[in-house]
């Protein structure tokens, strides 16, 4: 544990009151940004996307399944994968037991990568999850958000000094890191309204933490994340924690 400035009650009573102020404004900062998530202007999905189902092909108007609103996060699980990238099966562990809360406010909460479907399946017993995720045909989904990317692209990356958090995250989805790095994180949203879907709001890279629940609670500890200087990342499927 490192030093730290030690106080009386009344030095740390002061100082939590200045903090409070301040973490009420970032309250507020936040309502005011939500407000403005909600006007974004709602753009026509117009292309034809195709999604593999554990009840057969669908539509992007059939994953609404019934409600008004859609939220899909798009899982880092390529074609080439043997198993879900650790950071997103994190994510999905806060994802899995919102999903009935979201339904009861009319929305539907999904999971979408390019992996084989039985993969995806196989992968969501593994790790106890419940929630649906489908398998989409073709890349056309993930790249025209910006999940996906081609090795060309990538090429200034892949050339350059790999950061080991990135070999890392490669070796346990058994692929290598251009196989990795290709597939990218994210969430979009999307309305259904008479019988047209709208994309409402997208996000990936930290627009994506308020998914990674363990951040919020690890800001709050004496120590933080702690993360400055590690050449590994800490993080790992919740079944793998305490293995060598």
């Amino acid at each position: 544990m490192p030093e730290h400035r030690i106080g009386t009650q009344e030095e740390f009573d002061a100082a939590r009151q200045e903090l409070l102020a301040e973490e009420k404004e970032l309250t507020r900062r936040g309502d005011e940004l939500t407000r403005k998530r909600r006007e974004l202007p709602w753009v026509p999905v117009e292309k034809d996307y195709g999604f593999q189902t554990e009840d057969g092909n669908k539509s992007l108007a059939d994953l609404f399944d019934g409600r008004s609103q859609l939220l899909i996060y798009h899982f880092m699980f390529g074609p080439p994968y043997e198993a879900g990238c650790p950071v997103c099966s994190s994510i999905a562990d806060t994802l899995d037991p919102n999903v009935i809360h979201l339904k009861a406010r009319d929305v539907t909460l999904i999971c979408s990568s390019r992996a084989p479907l039985d993969k995806l399946l196989a992968y969501r017993e593994r790790m106890g999850w419940s929630l649906d995720w489908v398998s989409t045909v073709g890349s056309d989904f993930h790249r025209d958000l910006g999940f996906l990317h081609t090795e060309e692209e990538l090429r200034p990356f892949l050339e350059g000094e790999i950061p080991p958090t990135v070999s890392q995250m490669a070796e346990a989805t058994g692929t290598d890191v251009a196989g990795y790095v290709t597939e990218g994180p994210g969430l979009s949203a999307y309305a259904f309204s008479d019988g047209t879907v709208y994309r409402t709001y997208i996000t990936s890279a930290r627009g994506l933490e308020p998914a990674m629940a363990y951040y919020g609670l690890l800001d709050r500890t004496p120590m933080g994340r702690h993360e400055e200087g590690e050449e590994t990342h800490w993080l790992r499927r919740h079944d793998e924690y305490g293995k060598t």
